[in-house]
């Protein structure tokens, strides 16, 4: 109990951080948000005042960053400086088709970066090895906007077997594989390298020693041991994920928070920026607490040091 109260403890101070961080960047770059809400069009310095005072852009810029943390524990990231809509409306209508497209790169990149992590760990230094490491390396190395105009052009142009945009799972398809071919590959090096250490572990030595067959030591003894840095590498990847989906949407042209990010970005429209980051800050450190809870169901061992300490 006294691990998850100082895991969660940890919380606070991290979300503060990257609030600040995030703030000071937009606060510092070149750029206006004025000029671009006026889009060029001549105004005069009154009505470029008045502008600036509704936006709240008079007030000094302690002022604005003491108002946005108070106003951000309670939950009221503001207004957009373009829409003037609450950015929270926002980001619900964009949040979705994000959701959909980060658990389905998840699912793809768990589901074939672990079965060719075990298809290469239980064979080392074999042919089947080295296909599937040039694989992982493959998936690794390649731009995820290369990889999806590939698939575009392949899948959905040449035959036609899946829409490109769309709605529905068969619409999901492709970019899904394209934003989860990179955590695939490396889900699948992770995998081999840790199942590879635990099969020359003396106890799995002894296991084959009394004629228990290859798959069960596998499967049994070995994966579970195996899985705890990929675990690691889940929590990570998964927020890279979502934070990754910007190009692929583009790619794709569906609609989510990477294309809302994207143009928030290019306006210098701070409040929603901020939003945003705040929300993928969250999601980050929540699904970092996860991994860390799993650890001690994967393996005893954890559970009960902790417990001890």
């Amino acid at each position: 109990m006294n691990f998850f109260i100082k895991k969660l403890l940890i919380v606070i101070p991290t979300l503060y951080i990257a609030w600040t961080v995030v703030f000071v960047t937009l606060n510092i770059i070149p750029g206006d948000p004025v000029n671009l809400m006026l889009g060029g069009r001549p105004a005069s310095d009154e009505v470029r005042e008045n502008v600036r005072k509704n936006l709240g852009l008079d007030k000094p810029v302690f002022e604005r960053y003491t108002s946005f943390l108070i106003n951000a524990t309670k939950g009221d990231l503001g207004k957009s400086y373009l829409t003037r809509q609450p950015v929270t409306t926002m980001i619900k209508e964009n949040m979705m088709p994000t959701i959909e497209l980060s658990i389905g790169g998840l699912i793809f990149g768990v589901f074939f970066g672990v079965f060719f992590g075990i298809f290469a760990g239980t064979k080392p230094n074999s042919m089947r090895d080295t296909f599937s490491m040039i694989i992982a390396l493959c998936g690794i190395s390649l731009p995820s906007f290369w990889i999806g105009m590939m698939l575009i052009y392949i899948f959905g142009t040449t035959l036609g077997w899946v829409p490109i945009v769309g709605e529905g799972f068969v619409s999901l398809i492709l970019p899904s594989i394209t934003v989860g071919l990179f955590f695939a590959g490396g889900m699948a090096r992770l995998t081999r390298s840790s199942l590879v250490d635990v099969l020359n572990q003396d106890y799995i030595r002894t296991a084959r020693s009394k004629g228990i067959s290859k798959y069960r030591i596998v499967l049994r003894h070995s994966l579970r041991n195996a899985m705890i840095p990929p675990v690691t590498l889940l929590g990570i990847q998964f927020g890279l994920l979502i934070t990754g989906a910007v190009i692929t949407e583009e790619v794709f042209a569906r609609p989510g928070l990477g294309q809302l990010l994207l143009q928030a970005i290019l306006a210098k429209d701070i409040p929603l920026v901020q939003a945003l980051v705040v929300y993928m800050t969250a999601v980050y450190i929540f699904l970092n607490l996860v991994v860390d809870f799993t650890y001690g169901i994967i393996d005893p061992r954890i559970r009960l040091e902790r417990n001890r300490g």
